[in-house]
């Protein structure tokens, strides 16, 4: 805690009207104090892990999981300064005598304390997770308050929630006891040895009813500080920007929005842990909390999802783009990855000491620039040298630049570039500050000008690959190689090379030879880009490398070699086969594979109720008629959003989104549930259904059997589990049902800018 701004925080919450029921105020802490103890819990943005992201509330989640999490912490990363284990929901599940949580004795038979003493062997701490409010099951029982002749309820309001979760109820600081429920939960907390304590579901702030905690977090400020043991206190999710004078106030560090994870596992699996929809919906909040925070309390953009390689959910250039911007941001970097499962690749970034020191200087970094897609960060640090963030934010490699001046850096003729990630020198004109970013990637760099009489470095330069999103089997596309000088010395006998996966081939269009580069000039070397001729897989990313030599001439007329490097990625997908077509609606376009009797569908889409009609569909036209009865099984639903649906498809024209009726659709959410939806008054547009928009039946698992039956211009629709029990869902008659019908299989992502997969076998559609 930081005891330092208990003297400003009375006045501060007076002035929010929150005066009444504030404990008293902490008198001004004095050298050896205490409080001064207390102020060294968080001088510089916590390092570590948390459960949450990987075990949650599972079978891991125990004293042997979390140990074995630690031993990993301890010798793989803590060296580089991560230090915190976490312990999220699911420690507790049972109250002591005196109201407060304790341990699951199943889980940590050993108990916290036995555990917080291991981690503190292993040079670690502990954290713990909590949530505002006295517990329903205190109130009920209205136990004691330790210490004291008051009892739960002679301080809790059952009329208001405890937490923005709608857990437990409100506590009344104007109550005697109050204060000292606190402090007892607090002097517990410090007994076991915790060292963090993360507040969830405080409000203002996110979660499912309105809440306000403000006067209980500054109860809790007071109550750490007099307990003499540093402990970090985090709160915890979405906090009201508008209180964000009072969270600097009371606390360590504060979520700035909704949870990182993505929750968009199959069959209750937490990975992937993460999306880039989830990541990239950041870069807005570092911007806007940018004012806030800084030493001793800081903006938590919440985990680090990265470690478990694929896992992560992001591709290894978004994995270095999350550390980039968490690390401009002074955010805290406590993992949320299996530690256990450590991926090498990931465990360099994680090791990056470079990048490390830019979140630890506990400055906020400043968006400079914004565009559809590119951002710029720049920090100045304390001593004076100024940190860049390019980040890419669209789906191509691009430039990304930066006038020094809106860099925040003083003119010079040329700069000094510290490539964070790569940890190479060069040297770029006074005009620009730029980098060849792939999708979703970033570029970080130390700055500062280039000093006088300093020895030669090469020029600063970049290779920019951009290639098609997708190809399928045997297809052709057309790639490029962007080469761009930024420094201040030609790039001579430069050469372009590009590297494909094996199976592919790659043939030059056009030179790729260069006598010359000058500063400020992009040459291109084209190449035609074939697929192999067959995949076992549905969909593969292929990585396509682009390579650069070239010479450059030092001061002193010597010639010296440099190299650039770039890359992009291709999906690449099986040819669909007939008698099956393809179609896809939505704004990105889609994706579709097939390999034996296995078909995929990769596409976003808003949704295909109402208005909405994007999906992306594989069908046979033509197929359904009276009699028919279709079936398929559903063997994987990877999503961005929980309204993700996939299934069966029947419309009298599947092409024709806008209009065509006899519009039925059967299938499964594998977050919300079985749902038949269909168009009842012939309009083109589902709008009836099992349950509202949004909803479903039943309880998802993964492969699901679904069927649609036809008799007439009616239609029954099914799910199984197992392929043999069948559960009826609805029957509908669809009046505007044609005698014969497109069928087939459709997904939609629930978000227009980021697409799902849907997996299927089995698909056969035929007379009854």
């Amino acid at each position: 805690m930081r005891a330092k701004l208990t003297r400003c925080l009375l006045p501060l919450l007076l002035t929010l009207g929150l005066g009444a029921g504030i404990p008293p105020a902490v008198a001004s802490p004095s050298p050896g104090t205490a409080q001064d103890a207390a102020a060294v819990a968080s001088a510089t943005p916590p390092m570590g892990w948390s459960s949450w992201s990987a075990l949650r509330e599972g079978s891991s989640l125990t004293e042997d999981g979390i140990e074995a999490q630690a031993r990993v912490l301890h010798d793989k990363l803590q060296q580089y300064g991560y230090q915190y284990i976490n312990i999220d929901a699911g420690w507790s599940d049972h109250l002591d005598a005196y109201g407060r949580d304790t341990w699951d004795t199943t889980r940590f038979p050993d108990g916290i304390p036995a555990l917080a003493a291991y981690l503190h062997g292993l040079g670690l701490k502990l954290g713990i997770y909590l949530t505002p409010g006295v517990p329903v099951e205190a109130y009920r029982q209205n136990l004691p308050i330790l210490g004291t002749p008051y009892h739960i309820q002679d301080i809790a309001d059952p009329t208001q929630p405890g937490n923005t979760n709608n857990d437990g109820y409100r506590i009344d600081f104007s109550k005697p006891g109050a204060q000292e429920y606190v402090q007892s939960y607090a002097d517990l907390f410090a007994s076991w040895g915790v060292d963090y304590i993360k507040m969830d579901f405080v409000g203002p702030g996110g979660g499912v009813v309105p809440g306000d905690n403000r006067t209980e977090m500054q109860a809790w400020h007071q109550a750490i500080d007099a307990t003499g043991r540093p402990m970090h206190l985090e709160l915890s999710n979405s906090l009201s920007i508008a209180d964000a004078a009072t969270w600097e106030a009371t606390s360590n560090g504060w979520r700035t929005g909704g949870d990182i994870e993505c929750y968009c596992g199959v069959n209750g699996s937490s990975a992937p842990l993460t999306s880039w929809q989830k990541v990239s919906g950041r870069f807005d909040q570092v911007a806007t909390w940018q004012p806030y925070g800084g030493p001793d309390a800081f903006n938590d953009y919440d985990s680090i999802e990265v470690g478990n390689g694929d896992d992560d959910g992001l591709t290894p250039d978004e994995r270095q783009t999350q550390l980039s911007l968490w690390s401009m941001a002074a955010s805290p970097l406590l993992l949320g990855t299996d530690l256990t499962e450590l991926d090498p690749a990931d465990l360099r970034l994680l090791a990056n000491r470079d990048v490390i020191a830019v979140d630890q200087d506990a400055v906020n970094a400043t968006r400079v620039t914004k565009t559809a897609t590119a951002q710029v960060f720049t920090k100045t640090e304390p001593g004076g040298d100024v940190v860049v963030g390019l980040f890419n934010t669209g789906s191509a490699a691009q430039t990304v630049s930066v006038a020094p001046a809106t860099a925040g850096l003083p003119a010079s003729s040329s700069y000094r570039l510290d490539n964070l990630w790569t940890h190479e020198v060069t040297r770029a004109s006074g005009d620009a500050l730029a980098a060849s970013v792939p999708a979703h990637g970033a570029a970080l760099f130390r700055v500062r000008p280039w000093p006088a009489g300093a020895d030669a470095a090469r020029p600063q330069t970049g290779l920019a690959v951009t290639a098609p999103d997708s190809l399928t089997t045997g297809q052709d596309g057309t790639a490029a190689a962007d080469f761009t000088n930024w420094g201040t010395a030609a790039a001579t006998q430069v050469h372009v090379a590009l590297n494909v996966p094996k199976g592919w081939s790659a043939t030059p269009l056009s030179t790729t030879s260069f006598a010359s580069v000058a500063p400020g000039e992009t040459v291109r070397a084209t190449y035609r880009v074939t697929a192999p001729p067959s995949t076992s897989r549905l969909f593969a990313t292929a990585r396509l490398d682009a390579t650069a030599g070239f010479r450059w001439k030092k001061g002193n007329g010597a010639r010296s070699a440099g190299s650039a490097a770039g890359h992009t990625s291709v999906v690449l997908g099986a040819t669909v086969q007939a008698p099956f077509r393809t179609f896809d609606s939505t704004p990105e376009p889609a994706n579709f594979s097939q390999v034996g009797s296995t078909l995929s569908i990769r596409a976003a889409g808003a949704d295909v109720y109402g208005s909405k009609n994007e999906y992306g569909a594989v069908y046979v036209p033509g197929a359904e008629h009276d009699g028919s009865t279709t079936t398929v099984r559903v063997t994987w639903q990877q999503y961005a959003n929980s309204g993700a649906k996939t299934g069966i498809i029947v419309r009298n024209d599947v092409t024709r989104t806008a209009d065509s009726p006899g519009y039925v659709t059967v299938g499964v959410s594998a977050k919300k549930g079985y749902f038949m939806q269909w168009d009842a008054d012939g309009d083109g547009r589902l709008d009836s259904g099992t349950a509202a928009n949004g909803s479903g039946v039943g309880k998802p698992v993964l492969p699901s059997w679904i069927r649609l039956v036809r008799s007439g211009t009616t239609y029954t629709g099914y799910y199984s589990t197992d392929g043999t029990t069948w559960t009826p869902l609805s029957t509908a008659n669809v009046p505007s049902a044609a005698a014969t019908q497109d069928v087939g299989l459709f997904g939609t992502a629930h978000n227009p800018g980021y697409p799902g997969q849907d997996d299927f076998a089995d698909f056969s559609t035929s007379a009854g």
